[in-house]
């Protein structure tokens, strides 16, 4: 039984750790990568700082995110009971380990770093899974995209064992389209859905009318973009996927009248994250038919923009309402979406100026570096402190 009122509360609840590791690893990991580049030294073993960096940013800060957010969802989605206690320690302990074990790689043998590293989202399954089975739910698919992002991470270990750098990006470019998928399918969920409850305070009247075919053409068209991707990847048919995909994209979030919800920071971060899916898939379409510099970024309109955008927006509304907190973003917070939105426009601008190209990395990364300075900030205590109503969770 947990004793909701005691005042560590860090383990209540699924969200509770992995929202506040993934806020202190996005500013541990920022803060290795800046260093790298200060001081142009790189000690940790693998082939390259850049697929560490990589592969922390994706496996190590957006999974923690993704564990988070499932480990809220899941409970529900199904109505089942939620995830706290001795089960959950033991998950982050199992993150932790992927995360501590990539320093040592020049010194501990490279299959044991990735049996330590690949286990933390068959674990992840195997707790879900069974609520997930009772509830009979529609979302067992999140199952199938845990077992893809193993499996991206699995061709990444496999590759730095063969030291084949370009077999590694692919299997970070696999784990890059499933976040990107699964974006695709929670955005589609939560940004009308969120923007009507937060408009319909105010006016009664609003309505964002459904439309499940074009929901179901966007999360087809990341389909496609992903299969592309694994056959031809880099190729002119991976741009014209990626050309219309944008557009059915801007299609869609038109239809959730982002104007309406600007008077919410809450609100509007959902839709900068999910406008930057669709920056990101045009400039992917228009650097891979034309070559055109400005888009060479178009990665990171991805990662830093919608990934990073929709983790800090999902993080910090989800916290307050599992905390019996007003859904209204702190000051500071709104300061926070700034930064992160500047962060993303000055790293995915990079590739434009080249003369200045590491001062772009390090504005960006200091821009990132405040923006989770500033969650973790207001949110730690939220996060390991009890619920503002005393309920329990």
């Amino acid at each position: 039984m947990i004793n909701t009122y005691s005042k560590f509360a860090l383990f209540n609840y699924g969200f509770r750790p992995f929202f506040l590791f993934a806020g202190l690893y996005a500013v541990i990991a920022m803060l290795i990568w800046l260093t790298i580049h200060i001081i142009g030294i790189w000690p940790i073993g693998t082939p390259t700082s850049y697929l560490w960096h990589a592969h922390e940013m994706l496996f190590g800060f957006v999974g923690a995110a993704i564990a988070g957010f499932l480990l809220t969802a899941v409970p529900s989605w199904t109505g089942q009971r939620g995830f706290s206690g001795l089960p959950l320690i033991i998950l982050v302990v199992v993150w932790l380990g992927g995360r501590l074990v990539f320093p040592f790689y020049a010194h501990l043998p490279s299959v044991f770093i990735a049996i330590v590293d690949l286990a933390f989202f068959p674990v992840l399954g195997l707790m879900l899974t069974p609520s997930l089975i009772k509830g009979k739910s529609r979302n067992l698919v999140f199952l199938l995209f845990l077992l893809f992002l193993f499996s991206a991470n699995l061709i990444f270990h496999v590759a730095l064992v063969q030291n084949n750098v370009v077999f590694a990006s692919y299997g970070l470019l696999f784990g890059i389209n499933i976040v990107l998928l699964i974006i695709t399918i929670i955005g589609g969920r939560i940004v009308p859905a969120f923007t009507l409850s937060a408009i319909r305070r105010t006016d009664d009247t609003f309505v964002i009318m459904p439309c499940p075919a074009l929901d179901r053409i966007a999360i087809a068209s990341i389909l496609l973009v992903l299969i592309t991707d694994l056959i031809w990847p880099y190729s002119a048919a991976a741009g014209w996927l990626a050309l219309i995909a944008a557009l059915i994209h801007a299609v869609r979030l038109a239809r959730w009248q982002t104007l309406r919800g600007l008077g919410e920071a809450i609100v509007w971060i959902l839709h900068i994250g999910y406008a930057w899916v669709i920056i990101g898939l045009a400039l992917k379409g228009l650097f891979l038919l034309t070559g055109a510099i400005f888009g060479a970024a178009w990665m990171h309109a991805f990662t830093t923009g919608a990934f990073a955008t929709m983790i800090l927006a999902v993080m910090t509304r989800a916290a307050l309402g599992h905390t019996g907190r007003p859904l209204i973003a702190p000051p500071l917070i709104v300061v926070s979406y700034v930064l992160l939105t500047l962060a993303t426009i000055v790293r995915v601008s990079g590739p434009v100026f080249p003369e200045v190209y590491l001062y772009n990395i390090a504005v960006s990364g200091v821009l990132w570096i405040g923006a989770f300075i500033l969650f973790l900030v207001v949110y730690t205590p939220i996060l390991i402190g009890p619920r503002a109503d005393g309920k329990p969770g």
